[in-house]
């Protein structure tokens, strides 16, 4: 008897241990992720993700394992995409699925960057936040109430290259600072000492440190948000205080700005006069005034410094490629001639322009890896398991300088997007995907072409001569969400004495 026992608990045993291996064998089936780099025990590829020009480390990756590869990073599955087919599959197609954000507990839930349309969690109020765009700056009937304000404040950028031109950088960050502040708010900043130029400044450098993979191990273990900021190590607590007081200030600043001069009946057409009701002024809905906020501050804060990181790159572009310089000019002086400057009118008749313009945002992309998407609901794509909760990264600078895309990718050419068969618009990349599409995008591009065809009708770009050579930059940008040209110098000088008379009048007689 006891043998016969003894039998059936070997034979228990090894059902028992058949049933364990096909569970086993099912769950690997099922799971079949992306392939990627292989990663340790518990921690996973904690140390394999790159700090630094990640869409380079990325790049390098998708040669090896594809335009679908992934990571496990302490348990998260990280998915970066590398091809324009994938990301507009996913991101286009299966938009309702993909268009979340993951949640961050600094940069999100602390800093409140959650309640702007950048990071909010997709739903009906990140839909809410995109009609108030819509209804204050989605069409191009809409910008052209700004048309004038923001031509003078291209006049007043062109004076200011005429003067200190070495400076061309600050004078790029005054200028589209002063733009976008008159769009969100309708407030004309007036010098570089301007309270609400310097926080926006701020919260931009703070929200892209906040965002950046790493920087808070909070983010990764959110149960420390529980631990008091006196243990060691929890020191995060105040950093992340101080950069919530910023936001804040941001937030509530700017709009009181905007309410005082409403009361008044002084208040200028803007994204937030546009989404209150005058009549509802002094006691407005309380819900709706802190969605108002929190746009406003999104797009006078992101949308500031990523058109002068593009407009950097122009000017670093016109430095290396010369006949791209001459080739636009030659355009500008055959349409809008030598009596006056480009105006916005133009736009429709300058077509190497508009696609000299296209060209920096494919050659040097802003955001080379974009913000994160958060798949909501399980998936499969390609006969790879991508299960609810995973976050994706485009690599964009990877996307625009795909070959098979782009024809001679490194080159800077803006003829690609001209003739009969132009190459793929990068503004389909650029500016984000499916749901998620940048809602400031007609602003964006409307201060690029104003601020590229002014520049070149009165001046010439060209690299700093030393020694009686030219001294070239490199192509190099920083790391972080919204990237920059490394620094570099140029020699920035008027295309003529008719030229620099052009703008000295236009500032003159306004």
């Amino acid at each position: 008897m006891a043998s016969a026992y003894l039998v059936l608990d070997v034979v228990a045993v090894l059902l028992a241990l058949w049933a364990i291996r096909r569970v086993l064998v099912n769950r690997s089936t099922l799971r079949h992720f992306p392939p990627g780099p292989r990663g340790l025990p518990i921690i996973g590829n904690l140390f394999d993700v790159p700090t630094s020009q990640e869409w380079q480390t990325y790049s390098t990756w998708a040669d090896r394992w594809g335009d679908l590869l992934s990571m496990n990073v302490l348990g998260q599955r990280i998915v970066i995409i590398s091809s324009v087919k994938v990301a507009f599959d996913l991101f286009e197609k299966r938009s309702l699925i993909y268009s979340d954000r993951p949640h961050l507990v600094v940069a999100g839930e602390t800093l409140g960057h959650m309640n702007t349309i950048p990071m909010a969690p997709y739903g009906e109020r990140m839909r809410k936040i995109r009609r108030m765009f819509t209804k204050a700056v989605g069409t191009k009937a809409l910008l052209e109430d700004f048309m004038p304000l923001m031509s003078e404040t291209i006049h007043d950028y062109l004076m200011n290259l005429i003067q200190k031109p070495q400076d061309f950088k600050d004078h790029i960050r005054l200028m589209t600072s002063t733009n976008i502040l008159l769009i969100s708010h309708g407030h004309r900043v007036k010098d570089s000492n301007d309270r609400f130029l310097q926080l926006s400044d701020t919260v931009t450098d703070e929200f892209s440190e906040a965002v950046t993979p790493g920087a808070f191990l909070v983010d990764q273990f959110p149960l420390l948000r529980h631990i008091p900021s006196w243990v060691p190590g929890a020191g995060w607590q105040k950093t992340a205080e101080k950069y919530r007081q910023h936001v804040a200030d941001a937030v509530a600043e700017p709009f009181a700005f905007v309410k005082a001069q409403m009361a008044t009946g002084a208040a200028v057409p803007s994204f937030v006069s546009r989404n209150l009701d005058p009549a509802a002024a002094a006691a407005p809905d309380a819900a709706h005034e802190h969605d108002v906020k929190y746009a406003a501050m999104a797009l006078y804060t992101a949308g500031s410094d990523t058109t002068a990181s593009a407009l950097t790159s122009f000017f670093l572009a016109m430095t290396l490629f010369p006949e791209a310089q001459r080739a636009a000019q030659a355009e500008l002086d055959a349409v809008v001639g030598p009596d006056r400057l480009p105006t916005f009118a133009d736009r429709e008749r300058l077509p190497y322009i508009n696609a000299l313009c296209a060209e920096v945002l494919r050659w040097m992309p802003v955001g080379p890896l974009g913000l994160p998407h958060r798949l909501t609901e399980d998936d499969t794509y390609e006969g790879y398991v991508l299960p609810k909760g995973t976050v994706f990264f485009v690599n964009n600078w990877k996307l625009l300088h795909d070959p098979a895309t782009y024809r001679a990718p490194m080159a800077f050419r803006p003829e690609r997007f001209l003739g009969a068969a132009p190459e793929l618009d990068p503004s389909r990349i650029a500016f984000g995907y499916g749901r998620r599409i940048c809602p400031g995008i007609l602003v964006a591009e409307a201060t690029i072409f104003i601020t590229v065809a002014a520049t070149l009708a009165a001046f010439t770009i060209a690299p700093v001569v030393e020694h009686g050579k030219p001294v070239l930059p490199p192509v190099q940008q920083t790391s972080g969400i919204i990237s920059h040209p490394a620094p570099f110098r140029c020699d920035v000088k008027p295309r003529s004495a008719k030229a620099e008379a052009l703008v000295l009048a236009a500032v003159e007689n306004r």
